[in-house]
């Protein structure tokens, strides 16, 4: 059989990657968890639709299709696809679930999603998402999109004594930004929304070409647009620019002032709770179909090429059945992104692949049951162990261990009266008496660790 070629977007991590994935994962979910957000899971698949009705390409969506008998439908009603991120299937999770869930809601979902996209560098086609969502029945207190953003600082900075890079979580408010431009003569909201949205890809001149292009806007109210995206900050004096720069035009909004409020209410709190994390920063745009309060984006810092590792904002409608309307907020960090700059930029790494803390050598096939005995007396006071394969000379049962990083190496006593157990620490070359109902590895290696690189 000819050496596979690897699929392109699909990462598979060597047990080194995913000893960091699972790490990660870990600390997220503490964390998560330490804030009451509940764990859920949801199916894979959801009907075609559902998916594309907020506007998403087919080519986005992985379809899932049978191998079709001849004259079989092939209609887009009742078609399957996979799920290409996790809000979607949570607001159909609320629909189907809302009589037995108790609101607000806050959950959190850590699952695989897949998008038909190219491949590059942090963007997969196969990814681990893991986010965190507040829902409430009809309204929903604005303090949730205040705490949102500090839980996943607080999940995020917990990462920090691995080797992760610190984060900067950058902020606007969707109100500011439509009531600055309505308040400008400028109706057309998302056409000055997709235009500002390419700020960083394409330069100011660029985007003021667009907006006048296609946003209706004059030369004058193109550059009061690059003025407010250019507003960032990260304590409230960003409130008493934009409200400056609007008195300069003569921009007058309630939705303004009330986008500026919230705005000023998240960052002082984060001043508090998470000092120098939470920037103010106008030229976020994000979800221009559906966010409608405050928006998120967030990127390593030293790392900002990457772009955003985690995302979300607030939603007034993430779901509705006609009758009642679940109002929502929450954010998706992109793990597999994240995992892949740690693994790929050597920022941190795995003290061994393997789980294993010992290696209980094998003197001969005949007395291998007497190494078995060792093994399950370790494992039963919790101390993961491999048997060595083969009975071999100690020397290559010490360098198959060494391969595969188990640090210690245990030798079971022979026949001779008085003979005891010895177990070696390969890294030192250290070896003392040992006996399985008592003895333990030191603490930081029992299980594999994650540390910085450096």
């Amino acid at each position: 059989m000819a050496r596979p070629t690897p699929l392109s977007g699909f990462p598979e991590w060597l047990p080194d990657g995913r000893v960091v994935e699972q790490h990660v994962l870990d600390t997220l979910r503490r964390t998560f968890e330490l804030h009451g957000f509940a764990g859920i899971e949801t199916r894979a698949v959801e009907p075609l639709d559902q998916l594309l009705r907020k506007g998403e390409t087919s080519k986005e969506v992985y379809v899932l299709r049978r191998l079709q008998e001849e004259g079989e439908d092939t209609d887009r009603s009742g078609q399957l696809g996979l799920h290409f991120d996790l809000t979607v299937p949570f607001a159909r999770y609320v629909l189907e679930n809302a009589g037995h869930l108790a609101f607000p809601f806050q959950r959190y979902q850590i699952q695989k999603v897949w998008r038909g996209e190219r491949p590059q560098d942090g963007r997969f086609r196969e990814f681990v998402q893991a986010d965190i969502d507040v829902v409430g029945a009809g309204d929903l207190p604005y303090h949730y999109e205040v705490d949102l953003p500090l839980v996943m600082a607080e999940a995020l900075g917990a990462l920090r004594e691995i080797g992760v890079p610190p984060v900067r979580i950058l902020v606007n408010n969707r109100r500011v930004a439509e009531g600055f431009y309505r308040g400008l003569g400028l109706d057309d909201v998302e056409a000055v929304l997709r235009s500002i949205d390419k700020l960083d890809k394409i330069g100011p001149d660029k985007v003021a070409a667009l907006l006048v292009a296609e946003a209706g806007a004059t030369p004058e109210q193109a550059r009061a647009c690059l003025d407010l995206a250019a507003i960032s900050g990260g304590d409230a004096t960003v409130v008493d620019r934009v409200r400056a720069l609007a008195a300069t035009h003569g921009v007058e909004s309630d939705l303004m002032e009330q986008g500026l409020a919230e705005l000023r209410q998240l960052v002082e709190a984060a001043a508090v709770r998470a000092p120098g994390v939470v920037v103010a920063d106008l030229k976020i745009a994000r979800g221009l179909d559906y966010y409608t309060g405050s928006v998120y984006e967030t990127v390593l810092v030293g790392h900002e090429q990457l772009g955003s590792i985690c995302s979300g904002g607030r939603y007034d409608t993430l779901a509705s059945d006609g009758k009642q309307t679940y109002p929502g907020v929450g954010l998706s960090i992109g793990v597999s992104r994240l995992v892949s700059r740690l693994i790929s930029g050597g920022l941190v790494r795995a003290t061994r692949g393997v789980p294993a803390a010992v290696l209980v050598a094998v003197t001969s096939e005949e007395s291998r049951p007497a190494s078995d005995a060792v093994a399950a007396a370790l494992r039963a006071r919790g101390v993961p162990v491999e048997v060595a394969p083969t009975a071999a000379k100690f020397g290559k049962q010490i360098k198959h261990a060494d391969r595969r990083g188990i640090p210690f190496v245990w030798f079971p006593a022979g026949d001779e009266d008085g003979a005891v157990d010895q177990v070696k620490d390969i890294r030192s070359g250290d070896q003392t008496d040992a006996d399985a109902a008592t003895w333990a590895p030191p603490a930081e290696d029992l299980h594999p660790r994650v540390v910085p690189a450096t």
